[in-house]
């Protein structure tokens, strides 16, 4: 398993991520935790083209690679995403994802 300690480095584009299949979906995902700072789980998160709703954990991430649209159940305007962009999703918000192109993300999740 590899971690990111104190005073190191780890590239995120280059981790190897085992997917699994999504239920009832043609999309794979794959989680790998690198490490904990102040409460917060911070990890790599990766899925590939396809659709799958979700209920969202509370998390800042940042796009690393890949395109894909999240919508929200409350009616809040879709984000669409890519390389380079900060969300911030709020815990218990339902979502749907549609991923066009492989997504790769670095999140921090409480």
């Amino acid at each position: 398993m590899s971690a990111v300690k104190p005073n190191s480095a780890l590239r995120a584009t280059d981790l190897e991520l085992t997917l699994e299949p999504v239920p009832d979906s043609s999309a794979r995902t794959g989680v790998h935790t690198l490490t904990e700072l102040g409460g917060l789980e911070i990890g790599v998160w990766e899925m590939t083209p396809g659709v799958m709703p979700d209920v969202e954990a509370d998390e800042v991430f940042v796009v690393l690679s890949g395109a894909a649209t999240v919508e929200f159940a409350d009616g809040t305007a879709p984000l669409t995403l890519a390389p380079g962009d900060v969300v911030r999703l709020a815990a218990g918000t339902e979502t749907v994802w549609t991923v066009t192109e492989t997504l790769r993300k670095v999140y921090l999740a409480g």
